[in-house]
């Protein structure tokens, strides 16, 4: 069964801090680059990436703010967010890199509210 489960969202004050979870089947999560991406309206962008051995890139809006990592025995890959601006509200989801906003299966998101 194909699944995406994100958690960790919320509301904080600029400056704060959140750290999202996503939880992917293994279908999707094996030998997989996983990613964070954000949808703010009907904006999309790619957020983070990392690579099942660990390498890491960012979008160079959150570069040094955010940190992604994963857990391969959990099949669970997470991002710190720290430092936070209001420009980081938006809904947040992990998937698989690459992946097709249109085609490919997202799960429910995670909603983070930066807002004082």
């Amino acid at each position: 069964q194909v699944q995406l489960v994100e958690s960790g969202g919320g509301l904080v004050q600029p400056g704060g801090s959140l750290k999202l979870s996503c939880t992917a089947s293994g279908s999707i999560f094996a030998g997989a680059a996983m990613a964070w991406y954000r949808q703010a309206g009907n904006q999309r962008e790619f957020v983070a990436i990392i690579t099942r051995g660990g390498s890491t890139g960012y979008a160079t809006s959150v570069k040094g703010r955010f940190t992604i990592s994963r857990d391969n025995a959990k099949n669970t890959v997470y991002l710190q967010m720290n430092s936070l601006k209001f420009e980081d509200t938006a809904v947040y989801y992990c998937n698989k890199n690459p992946a097709n906003w249109d085609r490919d299966y997202w799960g429910q998101g995670t909603r983070v509210t930066v807002s004082s």
